[in-house]
């Protein structure tokens, strides 16, 4: 009941996240099938260049959105207007798609760093494997940040309208 009712208020960080996956489904198909562990280990090492700034770069983002959730929760407590629990479980929804695509960017990161071209002993399918969840791990970071976002922007929205005299916003 939880997640559904986590779902159905936030449509757009939903539609958002599974856009961003079809795209990188997408983009996936049109690189086409991979048939060779060699060409899985270059299709790694050139997925390896993008992906470390690409990692490092969520990695950071999800940092400060931690850490200004934080501030906002602070801001929030120390405020004479009152805030319904919607606003709460938004920052607490923020907070769990920001650890999560932080999680991920860290496991990815990880992965980058490990000399693939240097594992001679590995069954053939293992690189290509490799390569698909490498590929699927950044999408999905990036799907992830992408909902925070929106969710980030609508609860932002929510707490203006809130703290705003009048009804311009």
């Amino acid at each position: 009941m939880a997640f559904t009712s986590t779902i159905r208020n936030h449509v757009w960080a939903t539609v958002v996240f599974a856009l961003i996956c079809v795209l990188g489904f997408a983009a996936r198909r049109a690189i086409g099938r991979v048939y060779s562990s060699a060409q899985a280990t270059d299709l790694i090492e050139a997925l390896a260049n993008a992906g470390l700034y690409l990692g490092s770069a969520i990695v950071t983002a999800s940092i400060t959105t931690l850490a200004l959730m934080l501030t906002l929760i602070g801001m929030i407590k120390r405020m004479d207007a009152e805030f319904d629990t919607q606003t709460y479980r938004n920052i607490d929804l923020i907070a769990r798609l920001a650890t999560a695509s932080l999680m991920i960017g860290l496991v990815v990161l990880l992965a980058f760093t490990l000399p693939v071209g240097e594992f001679d002993e590995m069954p053939d399918d293992w690189f290509v494997r490799l390569y698909d969840g490498l590929f699927a791990s950044c999408v999905v970071m990036v799907g992830l940040v992408g909902a925070t976002v929106t969710v980030l922007y609508r609860t932002l929205r929510r707490v203006i309208e809130l703290m705003t005299p009048g009804e311009d916003v």
